[in-house]
Parts: C-alpha cells; sequence; structure tokens
C-alpha cells in the first residue's frame, strides 16, 4: 500500500454509507456532485483541514484511512491556489471497500501525539 489518504467525515454520514457501500460527501456540508470531487489529504495535511473547515465544531468527527490502491477512480494532487499546496482529490465516489480504518478524530490526535514523542 502506497501512503493512505485521509478524508474527514461525520460519523452519521458515514454510517449511512457504509449501508450503501459509497460514500459521497466532498466536504463539510458540500457533495460528490456538487464539488466534482471529494477532498482527501495525507496525514500531514489533517490538522491544517482540521482547522479550516471546522474550527472548534470537531465533534462527531471520524478518520476514514482509505488505501489508494482499492480505489477505481483517479486521485489527483492539485493546490486550490497556483503555487500552493497540493492535496488529494477523487474523482469518483468513495467505495466503502477502500476504507480500512476509521477512528475518531480525538483518537488520530490521541495516537499521532504518541507516535511523535521520543521513546
Amino acid at each position: 500500500m502506497t501512503e493512505p489518504l485521509l478524508h474527514l467525515a461525520e460519523a452519521p454520514l458515514w454510517e449511512a454509507a457504509r449501508g450503501t457501500g459509497t460514500y459521497e460527501m466532498s466536504t463539510r456540508g458540500r457533495t460528490l456532485q456538487e464539488e466534482g470531487f471529494i477532498h482527501l489529504s495525507l496525514p500531514h495535511q489533517l490538522p491544517g483541514v482540521v482547522r479550516m473547515l471546522y474550527g472548534g465544531d470537531d465533534q462527531d468527527l471520524v478518520v476514514l484511512v482509505v488505501d489508494p490502491d482499492r480505489l477505481a477512480d483517479p486521485v489527483r494532487f492539485e493546490a486550490m491556489k497556483p503555487g500552493g499546496e497540493k492535496f488529494p482529490h477523487l474523482y469518483g465516489p468513495l467505495p466503502v471497500s477502500a476504507v480500512v480504518e476509521v477512528r475518531r478524530l480525538d483518537d488520530w490526535y490521541h495516537d499521532r501525539r504518541e507516535e511523535d514523542e521520543p521513546q
């Protein structure tokens, strides 16, 4: 598996997607159909995405860990503005089968802090 891709999801929306087999929310309040792609991030990009999209309202969020090798649709790395940081975008629905792990956002942060601490 190459580096995992991440997607922030509202827990109830993720649970609903598990019943249909695909997740089609692009970002907070915007669907794949409205945006044209699903916003993803790399692990080091996630904290900035949380701050930008959710501010302090990050309750009930889960981190979907996506195996890019399980995606049928293309992922393109694109900057939001010229010369800006490139983020991965999935140009199609996210199959539930491509999500290899789901973690509460608080747990993700806790585990990342432990990984970063010197042993």
